[in-house]
């Protein structure tokens, strides 16, 4: 997905009201507002492929596995982004029905070439904001690799990378799954 800033500052309120209405996603950051544009077939597949893998694993959990069709609000960073996938557990997201979660364990961004960067180094400094939030995934498009984020007992991020052939294994919401499973489909890569 790219991404095209507003370039005046606009409110939280103001940004979650004007959500509500209009007929495209956009990802507030500090008082900026970025159009997203739409995902590349690749893209979609991974999210797809992804969601339904965690929505087996964790059927028999309280849990829930959403798309990129909900917001997480990142109140410390002042923040709302769209990840392509993200897992919840605490009560005070599964059982409201804001349009954003405040608590995901899990968060996963498909990495796109134009987004690759931000989700890496800004997105990914915000969402270590989020008290709640024990693994950050970021899923290449263009080859088989997944970079898995862990917050470890320390407090630090250790990445571990997986590649075509390997298990991946996430942590917060205890998944091991082929990485042929994740990119099953991706016209290209198997």
């Amino acid at each position: 997905m790219s991404f095209s800033k507003s370039s005046f500052y606009i409110s939280p309120e103001l940004y979650l009201e004007g959500e509500r209405e209009s007929p495209i996603k956009h990802e507030y950051r500090q008082g900026h507002v970025y159009a997203m544009t739409g995902a590349k077939k690749p893209h979609i597949i991974i999210a797809g492929n992804l969601v339904t893998l965690l929505n087996n694993h964790l059927r028999e959990t309280s849990s829930i596995v959403l798309t990129s069709d909900i917001k997480v609000k990142l109140e410390a960073a002042n923040c709302y982004y769209y990840p392509d996938v993200a897992v919840t557990g605490d009560e005070q997201d599964t059982n409201s029905t804001e349009d954003f979660i405040l608590f995901p364990s899990l968060v996963v961004e498909v990495l796109s070439p134009s987004t690759a960067s931000f989700d890496r180094g800004e997105k990914f400094a915000d969402y270590q904001t989020l008290p709640s939030l024990r693994e950050y995934a970021l899923i290449n498009q263009s080859e088989i690799r997944v970079e898995c984020f862990r917050l470890n007992e320390l407090g630090s991020w250790v990445c571990q990378t997986y590649e075509k052939g390997h298990e991946v294994y996430l942590a917060s919401v205890n998944f091991t799954g082929k990485i042929s499973e994740i990119y099953q489909k991706v016209p290209g890569l198997l």
